[in-house]
């Protein structure tokens, strides 16, 4: 079974499927979600995007969040679920 964490995205079907994993993940554990309504996780949404890079550039996993694909979008949505 694929947890959010360990889920591989590599194209447009596969970030369906992880959408639909982030929204059994919300339903099943809400208590890990910091970000519980839209809005704030709209603003979450925003914010974590302008510092992806930051994150990737710490963890020194040589990403350019300004030529995304389907893998950074995912990135996006999981750090917007914490991010405060």
């Amino acid at each position: 079974m694929n947890t959010l964490n360990d889920f591989k995205v590599t194209d447009r079907q596969t970030f369906i499927k992880f959408l639909d994993l982030l929204r059994k993940d919300f339903l099943d554990n809400p208590e890990n979600w910091e970000n519980k309504t839209l809005p704030d996780f709209l603003e979450a949404l925003s914010a974590y995007t302008e510092d992806v890079q930051g994150y990737y550039d710490n963890m020194n996993l040589n990403i350019n969040a300004d030529k995304p694909d389907w893998s950074i979008f995912a990135d996006i949505f999981k750090g917007a679920k914490i991010y405060e």
